[in-house]
């Protein structure tokens, strides 16, 4: 999977899945970035994730390894990744915002996006929008069905990179998403069917 780039045609980013093949290169950039919000490796939305869980990392490593955690990674042309999307099951993902969510479920949705992440020195270069077309790549490639995340508005306000680790509702917009119910002062529930690849 690419983004072409717009003065070249050649490829700006490509998507490859998180899997034992690419661990080392999704760990460079958690460590590069102090292990992403604090050491969170990118487990808090595991389901299997508890706060006494010891070492993230290892943790981390040992669902990859499992077939138990899944993201698309966003790799420049330098070969390192830049950005991941975090994709799953319901089953091996909770959402933010779980009691809301909880009072009016929507329709069940057997993906879900829970969190996204772009290094600070690559924002808003289109990593997110890469990283969210390779997920949803990648979803159609298992099966399709419909997919559900829960993200934050960031029209006409300004939000601090650190509360979008969700992604914005604008950006799901753009890929076909349409919002269900707000679940929070600026989250909404979005969801939208993939058709099998």
């Amino acid at each position: 999977m690419h983004q072409a780039s717009p003065t070249t045609g050649g490829p700006l980013y490509t998507v490859r899945p998180l899997g034992p093949a690419t661990w080392d290169a999704f760990a460079e950039l958690v460590e590069r970035n102090h292990g992403i919000y604090g050491g969170c490796w990118c487990v808090a939305f595991q389901a299997e994730h508890r706060r006494d869980v010891g070492d993230r990392r290892q943790f981390k490593e040992g669902l990859v390894r499992a077939g138990r955690a899944h993201a698309a990674l966003v790799f420049d042309r330098q070969g390192l990744v830049q950005g991941w999307c975090q994709y799953g099951s319901r089953e091996e993902l909770d959402l933010r915002h779980r009691r809301a969510y909880d009072q009016d479920p929507p329709p069940t949705a057997r993906w879900r996006i829970a969190c996204m992440f772009v290094d600070r020195r690559h924002r808003r270069q289109g990593i997110a929008e890469a990283g969210l077309d390779g997920a949803l790549s990648l979803i159609a490639a298992a099966g399709g069905g419909r997919v559900e995340a829960i993200s934050e508005t960031t029209a006409g306000r300004s939000a601090q990179d650190r509360f979008l680790c969700t992604g914005t509702v604008e950006l799901f917009e753009r890929h076909g998403f349409v919002r269900g119910r707000q679940v929070g002062k600026h989250a909404w529930i979005v969801g939208r069917e993939v058709d099998p690849a």
